[in-house]
């Protein structure tokens, strides 16, 4: 199973700013889409962004305008930058690989705490 590497959590006050990366062998990145998870304690994992092979961009409604997702076809990288970060945006940030055929590879998770 292809493991997917993350970096860039932490511990942020309200308001601030973090740039979390996800980085995948080429043959995963080249073909999949990408993005990130994110699971609150207690609460279901969702969907937080998610980025097409041709650079198409979805969000969820709660972090519109203060999150970006992009990729880096030179390093195979994604990138998640959040900023105003709200200590809603607490959890623990997943990224994920989605093939075309459905097969799935995930990173190991990296925490996110946003304090009041």
């Amino acid at each position: 199973q292809v493991r997917l590497v993350e970096s860039g959590g932490g511990l942020v006050q309200a308001g601030g700013s973090l740039r979390l990366s996800c980085a995948a062998p080429g043959s995963i990145f080249s073909s999949n889409a990408m993005g990130w998870y994110r699971q609150a304690p207690g609460k279901q994992r969702e969907l937080v962004a998610r980025i097409s092979t041709g650079g198409t961009t979805t969000y969820v409604s709660s972090v519109k305008g203060r999150f970006t997702i992009s990729r880096d076809n030179a390093k195979n990288t994604v990138y998640l930058k959040m900023n105003t970060l709200q200590p809603e945006d607490t959890a623990v940030y997943f990224c994920y690989a989605a093939s075309p055929r459905g097969v799935w590879s995930w990173g190991q998770g990296t925490q996110v705490t946003v304090s009041s």
